[in-house]
């Protein structure tokens, strides 16, 4: 059997022809009409020189572009990178060169960066804008074969940053994201008839994999909402009865609070599923209270594309906890030496299964760091297991930062700020945010003699990196803390004043 993950729209179709896969507001595609499309669209990337094992970004939003671009890419057998597309060009650059893009898809309201940024590159930049994409996709000639594929051909090249500061490709197989489905599946239990809430970004990995691929692996009904907003959310909730909502703690954290949600009809819900990071306990408990729908939590990374382990309906909940293993996943918690610790001690996460990722793109290296010869996956995630075998995160081990649901990586930031004339030492911390989960603060020291202005600093930050993570906070020190090797002591910073 063909593992190519465009068998899922292509056998939907022919299941369940009329179902609407796709809905954005008035705009409802059906699954036959979705299918038809994404042959011809695979047929305008073809005529682009797209084959086999060529590397397709993809920088859209939530539109229903994005599924017909996916699946038309993976039909040829090519590979897609999905980008955000809040990157600035210094970012989408970097993502280009390194994985060798041939094509870039960008939507024509972020199609600017793009340009600047493949310029010189070689690497086509073709813009969607609705009407011009129509006419060239409708002209395309159609291609109904779906490449054969192995299990362990790349499907999605997914940049994600490190301690290293340069983002890293995870490469997901086929075989990958195919088994975190069918894990998902068991999991949330949707049918055709579920509508499921795509207000999760579909160029990340969970809104790829638990939201887009797992509805139309059953033909059901994903309705899209590029850009969150709660009262938004709730209509869409009321509007197109959603079943199955999917999102991160700060979506939960605003529909809980959204002043007028008792006026909406959200009697729909049946499922609720979190992710991204901890759900506070009291964001938990209340909004199940409100929303008369259970929320199960679970844990995952881009390199284990991504779940990892869920809460269940079927046993205990507890909340807290990112629940136990999903089918055919082991998880395990190891000390600095590696050795496997037992119950509440605090240690490394460590995955292994078919969902983990097969490397880095074009990195043995930081492959071999990250994956043992046994295939246990090092998360960077501290935690600890339970008597009953459940799991929770206590801290990461990773100087990660969570803002609304977006990783945001201090020494990617770290580097920019170095850029800055004067800069002798630079930090990126995060600090608690009751709407976003973390703030993100910088701070500097100068060169004798040298200074800048906080706003100067923040502004040149702002421009060379997603909006998203640039540092609401410029703080100046006249020198950062540091321990006896001289590395920044970070904990030691004072931020009491800060926020």
């Amino acid at each position: 059997m063909n593992p190519n993950l465009a068998n899922l729209l292509c056998d939907s179709a022919a299941e369940h022809p009329d179902r609407i896969a796709i809905r954005l507001d008035d705009i409802a595609i059906p699954y036959e009409a979705m299918e038809q499309v994404s042959r011809r669209v695979a047929g305008l990337l073809a005529s682009k020189g797209i084959g086999r094992g060529d590397r397709v970004a993809v920088m859209l939003p939530n539109v229903p572009h994005f599924p017909m671009v996916y699946y038309a890419a993976l039909r040829l057998g090519a590979i897609v990178v999905p980008m955000n597309v809040l990157l600035t060009q210094r970012e989408i650059r970097h993502y280009l060169t390194d994985c060798e893009a041939k094509l870039i898809l960008v939507w024509h309201d972020f199609a600017s960066e793009a340009e600047k940024a493949g310029a010189g590159t070689g690497v086509e930049v073709l813009q969607v804008e609705p009407t011009r994409i129509g006419e060239l996709v409708a002209a395309a000639d159609p291609i109904d074969a779906i490449a054969e594929v192995e299990p362990d051909d790349t499907a999605i090249v997914l940049y994600t940053s490190g301690t290293t500061g340069r983002p890293k490709g995870a490469e997901l197989t086929h075989s990958n994201i195919g088994s975190n489905v069918e894990a998902c599946l068991g999991l949330f239990d949707p049918g055709e008839r579920d509508v499921i809430f795509g207000g999760l970004p579909l160029f990340h990995i969970f809104g790829q994999t638990a939201c887009m691929n797992v509805a139309v692996a059953v033909g059901g009904e994903i309705t899209l909402l590029p850009r969150f907003d709660p009262q938004k959310a709730l209509e869409i909730i009321q509007r197109d009865r959603v079943s199955i909502f999917m999102g991160v703690p700060t979506m939960y954290a605003a529909l809980l609070h959204a002043s007028d949600r008792e006026s909406y009809d959200i009697s729909s819900l049946r499922l609720c599923v979190s992710g991204g990071a901890a759900l506070p306990m009291e964001i938990l408990s209340a909004f199940e209270k409100e929303f008369g729908s259970p929320v199960i939590e679970g844990y995952g990374l881009s390199e284990t594309s991504p779940v990892a382990s869920f809460g269940r309906l079927d046993m205990e909940r507890k909340p807290g906890t990112i629940g136990i293993p999903i089918d055919g996943v082991e998880m395990r918690i190891v000390d600095e030496e590696g050795n496997v610790l037992g119950t509440g001690d605090v240690g490394e996460v460590q995955i292994k299964g078919p969902n983990v990722m097969k490397g880095y793109w074009n990195m043995p290296e930081a492959t071999a760091d990250a994956i043992d010869p046994e295939g246990w996956f090092s998360s960077g995630d501290m935690g600890t297991i339970d008597e009953d075998g459940y799991y929770k995160i206590v801290d990461r081990k990773k100087e990660l930062i969570l803002r609304g649901g977006y990783n945001v990586y201090p020494r990617e930031i770290e580097e920019v700020l170095y850029e800055v004339p004067g800069v002798a030492e630079a930090a990126v911390i995060g600090i608690p945010h009751d709407d976003l989960g973390e703030e993100i603060v910088a701070v500097v020291s100068f060169k004798e003699g040298q200074s800048a202005d906080p706003d100067a600093i923040q502004a040149y930050v702002k421009e060379q990196v997603a909006a998203y993570k640039y540092p609401r906070y410029v703080v100046v020190l006249e020198q950062l803390p540091k321990g006896p090797t001289g590395k920044i002591l970070k904990r030691e910073i004072d931020l009491s004043e800060v926020g």
